[in-house]
């Protein structure tokens, strides 16, 4: 007989209510100010509860950026072989999608641990797709990777910043047209 393992739907809301909570706040004020006890507040569980799904406000900051992180890394094509704005498109959805998660990492001063995570994640994607592309075009492919990278964060936190003024469509094919007008991305891709 197997064994299956379902996941409680008041375990899912239950985490996403303090997931809420510590965007909230954090939206609001330094990591270093915000309690145990505001989040649980806020999410409207008792503290326990808190503990028992992360180890304290590090853990729980660590968890969501794995996560989201980790999500972005399935959205993206591993072979190289789909479109840059069809690669695009699926970024700006979720990015859209978790607008709370997103504006809250980017839209605020304490931005800087999470900006980096995301270059360092984006620069690395790049670098093994012009890699596979061993296109020479005088660039240089690190170089290359972190000036496409940085160009995508700035966009994104742009587009963050400003709530989404056009729809993900729109910002993928626009990005997709800079890169390849400004000649650092293969059109063949």
């Amino acid at each position: 007989m197997e064994t299956v393992t379902k996941i409680d739907r008041r375990v899912i809301r239950t985490k996403e209510a303090i997931i809420k909570a510590f965007l909230d706040l954090f939206t609001q004020k330094d990591l270093e100010h915000i309690t145990i006890n505001e989040i649980a507040d806020r999410a409207n569980v008792n503290r326990g509860t808190v503990y028992l799904h992360y180890n304290d406000k590090y853990d729980l900051l660590d968890k969501l950026i794995d996560d989201h992180l980790n999500k972005l890394t399935s959205l993206c094509d591993p072979d190289g072989k789909t479109p840059l704005a069809s690669e695009l498109l699926p970024v700006f959805v979720y990015i859209r999608d978790h607008f709370l998660f997103f504006s809250a990492m980017l839209s605020t001063a304490r931005a800087a641990v999470f900006r980096k995570q995301l270059l360092e994640f984006v620069s690395l994607r790049v670098k093994k797709k012009l890699d596979r592309h061993n296109t020479y075009s005088g660039i240089d492919c690190e170089l290359n990777a972190q000036f496409m990278a940085s160009a995508f964060v700035g966009i994104v936190e742009w587009w963050i910043q400003r709530r989404l003024p056009h729809p993900p469509e729109y910002m993928a094919e626009q990005l997709r047209q800079l890169f390849e007008k400004n000649e650092v991305y293969p059109t063949q891709a």
